[in-house]
């Protein structure tokens, strides 16, 4: 059991948010389904017609640039960097740019290797992003929560400022009016 908990949650951690979607790069699933990306991805175009756009799409080069930056700064495994070279002087880089995949186009992908360690893999990998999604509603769940709070908290503040205020009024004390020192004639007090 333990086990399983440590690969779900090395899955979860190559797990990227891309367009919305939570998805994995095609360098990550192959290594997981242990063949090389570049098998991985013969055998995802010889399969096309099971990756429509919600189960796979490629990387812009804004999106490439910005998810290197992401995984470089979070991870210094270089096994990761490794992923995003794509320049095409690069001798045994990347010429394109990478391949990702959405939770579904990942379970495909090891339907069309149909390697033993690709079925067990897809295994983690399904249970990786449900991780997240149950993850995700409870956060979300949260954060109403502590809104809703937060907004009760707010009136109550306004209801004990309130109260707070008619209580001194009630208690204090009207000022009498202060007599002035020394010796004073009252005039309107004489009659004529």
């Amino acid at each position: 059991m333990t086990s399983r908990i440590v690969a779900v949650d090395a899955v979860s951690g190559r797990i990227h948010l891309v367009r919305g979607q939570r998805v994995m790069l095609d360098a990550d699933l192959a290594e997981l389904y242990g063949v090389t990306t570049k098998r991985f991805n013969e055998q995802v175009k010889r399969n096309l017609e099971r990756f429509p756009a919600d189960f796979m799409f490629q990387l812009t080069d804004e999106e490439h640039d910005s998810l290197r930056s992401q995984i470089a700064t979070s991870n210094a495994d270089e096994s990761l960097r490794s992923h995003f070279v794509t320049s095409k002087s690069a001798r045994g880089g990347r010429r394109y740019l990478p391949y990702v995949f959405t939770e579904h186009g990942a379970i495909m992908a090891a339907s069309v290797l149909k390697s033993p360690q690709a079925v067990e893999m897809s295994v983690f990998v399904v249970r990786a992003f449900v991780q997240l999604r149950e993850l995700l509603a409870s956060s979300r769940e949260l954060a109403d929560r502590l809104d809703d709070l937060e907004r009760k908290l707010s009136t109550h503040d306004q209801a004990i400022a309130g109260l707070i205020d008619a209580i001194r009024r009630l208690t204090s004390v009207p000022a009498k009016p202060s007599r002035p020192i020394g010796f004073t004639a009252d005039l309107k007090d004489r009659k004529p």
